[in-house]
């Protein structure tokens, strides 16, 4: 029988295996692939024969599991002795005596490996063959590992730093080609509104800013500031996390977000910037500075804003015009490159008003131009805050509550949210409806359906001081509470179809919702109002 016949136990013919790459065994390894023997198998460990090769010099093998479809860039999940062995419930000392037996016993056993990948350990063990055969074969020279180092952070033969760099740059140029391509065929505005109902205005607004930005028409010492005005639930938030997805490809740590309501007090300041020498909790650093330091580049929110104390956006000041802030232990970050987003409530009310009375302004002139013929909705997206309201209106708003000119100035865009339309009210109860008919089919087996009409009577729940949240907790109070009550009762099963329909009223009105259920093909649809009690909210 081959010696790397598969058929014979998979774990020990992998042990086998990867024994032989780090003995330089070729002929063996070569029998082993032939045989079928996975070559990303990982060790129990958590290292693969890639890793191995390379940390051995083992070039020849480096090259043959390439070519056999080894991942350049598989990531090593072995951390440090200690560690793995409370992970895997070992003793350290076996963890440490199988790492330098079967994988190297020239690495530190407190350095953590999560992360490294085959071209970390080449260019540890200075290896200039294995590293040029990796980075041929795609390995990417701008990986990071757990402690966000890229194999460049680890070089010191010349040869090895000049080819690195010159593979990380050609990496750089590279990716820079493929976004401008993505975003010519898929620009910022296009991207949002897959994400953000209604809006157009502020998207258009934000995506410009950033688009000047990112191509150099922008004054850099300067990062990019937005103060977003409106009411609750309108969108302010989503679209800082959408901008933030969108610019740094969905990296969690890009996007920090601050409640601003956590620093009300003048003493909270140092919850932002960190406390001074003396005092407590002086090492552990700020809210904002700590993460900042971590990416100077992020999209940071400041989330109702007006709610923090003056000493707080004297901060803020700083940040904002010079594009730098100083910690509480007195080290100054730079982050001119980072975009700045407020969202407050101040002059909702008075926002909301004034673009419901231009919407309907905007109707009646429709309908005594056209007759009727313009379909309602066409004009809505095209409504724009006039600048007579800003100056007039906003403004003394926003000065009697900041009472100060200097923070106002230091805003690149103050951006209006204004109410959603109808129309976008009908979508919004749409997503409602689709998100809940999905989790009711994947967590138990019904079947969701309902017709046009049910979206416009869920519309009408729409609060304007609540925005989306008020048509959320609408789909949920009439339909998402009957069904769980329905399902605890066995009035609904798996397999079930649960059908949303309106009876209309005598007066021509939509009337109430009715929920109807089969549980099999062959029986009728009942109605679900039947068994409740008479102070249902159903029909309310």
């Amino acid at each position: 029988m081959c010696l790397y016949d598969c058929s014979a136990g998979g774990n020990r013919i992998q042990e086998k295996f990867l024994r032989a790459v780090k003995n330089g065994n070729i002929c063996d390894v070569k029998a082993a692939i032939q045989a079928g023997v996975d070559v990303n198998g990982l060790h129990e460990l958590g290292w693969s024969a890639l890793h191995i090769a390379a940390v051995n010099c083992r070039r020849e093998i480096v090259s043959l599991l390439l070519d056999s479809g080894a991942d350049p860039d598989i990531e090593d999940e072995f951390t440090n002795v200690y560690t793995t062995a409370r992970e895997k419930k070992r003793h350290s000392l076996d963890v440490q005596i199988s790492r330098e037996d079967e994988f190297s016993n020239r690495l530190s056993n407190r350095a953590n490996f999560r992360g490294c990948t085959p071209l970390h350990y080449a260019v540890l063990s200075d290896d200039p063959g294995s590293v040029a055969a990796l980075l041929e074969a795609g390995a990417d020279p701008l990986k990071t590992n757990d402690y966000g180092k890229t194999p460049l952070d680890y070089a010191r033969d010349p040869t090895i730093k000049k080819t690195l760099k010159l593979y990380g740059e050609k990496q750089l140029e590279g990716e820079k080609r493929r976004e401008q391509e993505e975003r010519k065929k898929f620009p910022l505005e296009q991207k949002l509104k897959q994400f953000i109902v209604g809006q157009q205005g502020p998207i258009s607004i934000v995506a410009s800013a950033i688009r000047r930005k990112e191509n150099g028409w922008l004054d850099d010492e300067h990062p990019l500031v937005f103060l977003f005005l409106g009411s609750s639930g309108i969108g302010k938030t989503e679209l800082a996390k959408q901008v933030s997805s969108y610019i740094h490809k969905g990296d969690k740590k890009a996007f920090i977000r601050l409640d601003m309501s956590e620093y009300q007090e003048k003493h909270e300041v140092a919850k932002l910037i960190g406390s001074p020498p003396g005092y407590v909790g002086h090492d552990d650093g700020g809210q904002l500075t700590k993460k900042l330091v971590e990416c100077p580049e992020a999209v940071v929110l400041f989330d109702e804003v007006d709610k923090a104390h003056p000493d707080v956006l004297t901060v803020l000041l700083q940040l904002f015009d010079e594009g730098r802030l100083t910690d509480g232990q007195g080290k100054t970050i730079e982050c001119k490159s980072a975009i700045f987003i407020m969202t407050s409530n101040l002059a909702s009310t008075e926002i909301a008003e004034h673009a419901l009375q231009l919407r309907r302004e905007s109707e009646d002139l429709a309908k005594e131009k056209y007759s009727g013929a313009l379909e309602k909705g066409e004009l809505e997206d095209k409504i724009t805050i006039s600048r007579h309201f800003k100056e007039k209106i906003v403004q003394p708003i926003l000065k009697s509550h900041f009472r100060r000119d200097e923070f106002l100035g230091r805003i690149n865009e103050i951006v209006y949210f204004l109410p959603f339309s109808r129309s976008e009210l009908l979508h919004l109860v749409e997503r409602e409806l689709v998100f809940w008919s999905q989790r009711a089919l994947s967590k138990h087996g019904i079947q969701l359906t309902w017709d046009r009409t049910v979206l416009s009577l869920l519309a009408d729940g729409y609060n304007v001081h609540y925005g989306a949240r008020s048509i959320k907790h609408e789909v949920e109070r009439r339909v998402v509470s009957h069904l769980a009550l329905a399902h605890e009762t066995d009035q609904i099963a798996p397999s079930s179809v649960v059908k949303l329909t309106t009876s209309g009223s005598s007066d021509g009105d939509l009337g109430t919702l009715r929920i109807t259920v089969k549980k099999r093909e062959e029986e009728e649809y009942r109605d679900l109002s039947e068994p409740f009690s008479n102070d249902s909210p159903l029909n309310q």
